[in-house]
């Protein structure tokens, strides 16, 4: 499978769910975090699309995620913006102007090669960006100097009460808000209303049915999160 072939069938599937039903909730950016790339061999980000069938809001914080039907889960703690209207370009300045919100936002990545080795831009386009869910956090009034903050931003991530990694803004293409930069250079038709999860601070880690995992967020002005999956 190339990179053509990759598209190919993301668009197949994307058509498909469309004719079924599913709802566009906004875009998902994978592979920002340049730390990664070695691990999985995959150099640059790739994108897919986020359902209303897909999306779990937290109530409080917190969050019940059922994994059945999900290929090899594993969790990705990332920053999530909402937008008021399309950006007309990927200047910070007009950037944060089409921004409506900021919140934290949890993704539940899949994939279907065996022990996610091989893993490749045209398959991971292929299936969806490897979207499963996403587990948004509730939606925050852009603080000021969000721009300054996005990058020092620090995360931990926990799995029951053990520290399994920490991540910081910077991480995501230098800034999660030049990972939105990266998505709007590709010009994919953002809309209005759409939200956009930014990629991993954290390495991408494995779930299993039982687990509870929280993150914990200092130096930006929005709520960790709790998530029980089942």
């Amino acid at each position: 499978m190339d990179d053509h072939d990759g598209s190919a069938a993301a668009r197949s599937l994307h058509e498909r769910r469309m004719r079924q039903g599913w709802r566009i909730a906004g875009r998902k950016i994978g592979f920002t975090n340049r730390s990664l790339w070695p691990l999985y061999g995959v150099y640059q980000p790739i994108w897919g699309f986020v359902y209303r069938e897909t999306l779990i809001r937290a109530e409080n914080g917190r969050a019940s995620v059922e994994l059945t039907g999900l290929a090899q889960p594993r969790i990705e703690p990332e920053v999530c913006f909402g937008l008021k209207r399309p950006p007309r370009s990927s200047d910070p300045d007009e950037l944060l102007d089409c921004l409506e919100w900021v919140a934290h936002a949890i993704e539940l990545v899949q994939c279907t090669l065996p022990g996610w080795k091989g893993v490749t831009v045209a398959n991971s386009t292929a299936e969806n960006g490897l979207h499963g869910r996403l587990v948004l956090g509730t939606p925050r009034a852009l603080p000021r100097g969000l721009c300054e903050a996005l990058p020092r931003m620090e995360l931990t991530l926990k799995r029951g009460s053990t520290v399994v990694d920490r991540g910081q803004g910077e991480n995501v293409l230098g800034s999660p808000l030049l990972a939105l930069a990266h998505l709007v250079d590709l010009k994919v038709g953002l809309e209005a209303g759409e939200l956009i999860t930014t990629g991993t601070l954290t390495d991408a880690h494995p779930v299993a049915p039982g687990e509870r995992w929280s993150t914990e967020i200092r130096g930006l002005e929005i709520d960790g999160l709790q998530v029980e999956f089942r």
